[in-house]
């Protein structure tokens, strides 16, 4: 492991034990390193990382805070970054997915009857821009790329995307924490897609289904070198 992963993974022991929690201050530098065994400069980029995630917060002449997140989505934003740095993994999985994934849709625009394809609009129109959290905004994301799925009428690809899907989940809860315009992007991509299953045309349902997930991968690669 990197020493700057280390540093992130005893920072997030902290939280995961309780010494921290939402709105705490974190120790001055010299003694955090020093309480953690690691140099200043590995806490400092450790830092630097967290607070890209918004998981801390750094205000200038005041200290380091953590941020009011809920608990678990600060540990799944921490994992998140530390599994990204580790390898290419999960760059492989989102191409997968999209290539899986876009087929699957021009299937169900092909298969969606007027009543199933209102329902996945249905779906989108039960999201308020205005009250939705990151927890809120991933769960529908999973719901309505489940049902594209279940449109198929195929069990064994609706498994094995799932199964590819599950393991993307703290890629969409970093985006949505740290992507500016992520919520109205998503938002704004599905109605397009569900438009397309409504009209049947599967050409470009899957031609959109293409270029949302591709978003995500051209996303995460910029992440992960910024």
């Amino acid at each position: 492991m990197a020493v700057t992963d280390e540093a992130i993974e005893k920072i997030k022991a902290m939280i995961v034990s309780g010494e921290l929690g939402p709105g705490d201050r974190l120790p001055p530098e010299k003694e955090l390193s020093e309480r953690l065994g690691l140099s200043r400069n590995s806490m400092r980029e450790a830092v630097k990382a967290l607070e890209v995630i918004r998981v801390l917060d750094v205000r200038r002449g005041d200290g380091t805070y953590v941020t009011s997140l809920e608990p678990h989505l600060l540990l799944e934003a921490i994992s998140f970054v530390v599994d990204m740095h580790d390898d290419d993994s999960l760059l492989e999985l989102f191409a997968v997915r999209r290539m899986l994934e876009s087929q699957a849709t021009g299937l169900a625009a092909g298969n969606a009857s007027d009543a199933e394809a209102q329902s996945l609009i249905d779906e989108i129109e039960s999201v308020d821009p205005n009250t939705v959290s990151i927890d809120d905004l991933v769960a529908h994301d999973i719901r309505f790329h489940r049902e594209i799925v279940r449109l198929t009428g195929n069990g064994y690809l609706a498994s094995l995307i799932e199964s590819l899907s599950s393991q993307t989940i703290r890629a969409r809860v970093w985006r949505g924490l740290t992507e500016q315009g992520a919520l109205d992007r998503t938002l704004s991509e599905h109605r397009a897609i569900a438009e397309a299953v409504a009209q049947h045309d599967s050409a470009l349902a899957t031609s959109l289904a293409t270029a949302h997930v591709a978003g995500v991968e051209r996303w995460l690669r910029q992440a992960a070198t910024a």
